[in-house]
């Protein structure tokens, strides 16, 4: 299922990802939030609130109301799938060939069974999603987590993260998975299904979102804590970037309509 090669586009692409790795400013020891480019990243931090307030928020719930929650789901089960060949990669790279196996596994049973991921057969069959990017392997790889950064729409990020999202997605081995005809057309509907699902995910979780940022006293120390906790509870079990999940709440009962 993976390319038996590394293109000339995936090694460059890794390589600008490791080179934006070097530049990386070193937090001082003992320090839980590295954050010395705050004053830009609040600039950006209030432009993303206003595109939120006047788009993303008003068009998300146009999305949730308006589309029926099954296929809100089904459209969130399309983006997963297309998204599994690149955590499949991820993984192998990580040494971690057991989940490379099980998210293979998912990958072909939901774009069989599951109708190109339609449907989501695998997580009844135990093949939960075992996702992974490049960010997570650099954290594997001993890559420190860098200063914390605000990308322009993309939201919280650090420059780790933000190293990984290039390598993302300028490497998503789908096309090579599915095959030119049928990989050249998922290429095209990634980027609507990741869309959707995006907004998808703001209208599921309207009251948590409004609430850091809208309703907190500093939207922007609040968000900085939610991502940066969050972030290395998720990697505690891969990497040596440990925390508790301090909200982990907000996520349950999603889909539970």
């Amino acid at each position: 299922m993976l390319p038996t090669r590394i293109s000339p586009k995936r090694a460059l692409a890794i390589g600008l990802g490791l080179a934006l790795l070097t530049a990386c400013s070193v937090p001082e020891p003992g320090t839980d939030v590295h954050d010395p480019y705050e004053s830009v990243n609040r600039a950006t931090h209030w432009v993303n609130g206003e595109l939120d307030r006047s788009a993303l928020r008003p068009a998300s719930q146009v999305y949730g109301t308006l589309v029926p929650g099954p296929v809100r789901r089904s459209v969130d089960n399309v983006a997963d799938n297309l998204g599994m060949p690149s955590a499949v990669m991820n993984k192998v790279m990580q040494g971690d060939i057991g989940d490379a196996i099980h998210n293979t596994a998912r990958f072909a049973v939901n774009t069989t069974l599951g109708l190109l991921g339609l449907f989501d057969p695998a997580s009844d069959m135990g093949l939960e999603a075992r996702d992974s990017g490049f960010a997570d392997t650099l954290a594997v790889w001993g890559a420190s987590e860098g200063a914390y950064l605000v990308l322009p729409v993309f939201g919280p990020s650090t420059e780790r993260d933000t190293a990984g999202l290039v390598v993302d997605i300028l490497t998503n081995p789908i096309g090579t998975v599915l095959g030119p005809k049928l990989g050249s057309q998922a290429e095209d509907a990634n980027l609507d299904f990741t869309i959707a699902s995006t907004l998808n995910s703001r209208f599921e979780l309207t009251e948590a979102f409004d609430t850091i940022l809208y309703d907190s006293a500093d939207s922007y120390t609040q968000l900085r804590l939610f991502y940066l906790d969050s972030r290395r509870f998720s990697l505690a079990s891969t990497s040596d970037d440990a925390t508790v999940d301090l909200y982990g709440d907000l996520y349950e009962g999603l889909y539970d309509e």
